[in-house]
């Protein structure tokens, strides 16, 4: 995705703590410009009193909301309203949704109906619904855990060296990625059984947005398919002579075009 893509990045302050704001927004970049940055809540409650000095030192807008009444969040139904008005001013390519709150998930829905992208952040508590209505959903528990690199592995997976360890989140299982880049592989693989790297993890957003290879202890998705021991990659010289392209095949039916790259 084109880097000058700009984003409307709604903050839900009562379901986010601010000890993650520079990795949300550091994970934005990734995918574009923060145009809009806003946090929601009602400041005059003393548990959002952390906040005050990360909302000056990263720019965001905190928008007042009162708590009309007990029991009612009144938070969420102004972030909506907000996220509409964005919409229509046709000032954005895509929204990020911070919040682990399952009541925005008919807003996610209507922003993709409207050709929004939408990234979808939130902890490991964030309801299913609410995941799988984003483009791709990032668990906020995963990038603070790949900003401590320090920390060992809680449990035994081949991790790829150097690699952040990750941590034990509600997220689609490894066996399920598995299978999945096994279909994928075999439904978009060339005559020779090979698939471009890039695509399977195209599809694999789109088919579980949840989908990071953070997740499970990587950096790059080649890693990861390789560590499955199911797989082999091949890599080719572009024709411009620098790049490579790298492709995934099957090892079962890899050992022809392995011979052939080794004649080369």
């Amino acid at each position: 995705m084109p880097k000058d893509n700009r984003f409307a990045v709604l903050i839900d302050a009562d379901n986010v703590s601010e000890k993650y704001i520079k990795l949300i927004l550091d994970e934005v970049s990734n995918d574009g410009v923060a145009t809009y940055k806003r946090i929601y809540g009602d400041w005059t409650k003393p548990a959002l009193g952390s906040w005050k000095n990360v909302l000056l030192d990263y720019s965001i807008t905190p928008i007042q909301q009162y708590g009309y009444t007990t029991g009612k969040n009144a938070t969420d139904s102004a972030m909506i309203i907000d996220a509409m008005d964005i919409l229509y001013s046709n000032n954005v390519d895509g929204f990020c949704i911070v919040s682990s709150d399952s009541d925005f998930t008919r807003l996610a829905v209507r922003l993709r109906e409207s050709g929004m992208n939408v990234i979808g952040m939130g902890e490991k508590k964030t309801p299913t619904p609410f995941i799988s209505a984003c483009n791709k959903f990032r668990y906020l528990e995963v990038l603070a855990q790949n900003a401590m690199p320090n920390i060992l592995p809680a449990e035994d997976i081949e991790y790829e060296e150097g690699a952040s360890v990750p941590v034990t989140v509600e997220m689609t299982p490894l066996e399920i990625i598995k299978s999945a880049i096994q279909t994928i592989v075999q439904e978009i693989s060339d005559d020779d059984g090979r698939a471009f790297v890039g695509e399977i993890g195209n599809m694999l957003v789109r088919r579980y947005p949840d989908f990071d290879v953070r997740n499970y202890g990587f950096r790059k998705l080649t890693p990861l398919i390789q560590s499955l021991k199911i797989f082999d990659i091949v890599s080719e010289r572009n024709s411009d002579g620098y790049n490579r392209l790298v492709y995934v095949k099957e090892r079962s039916a890899a050992a022809p075009l392995q011979n052939r790259r080794d004649q080369k």
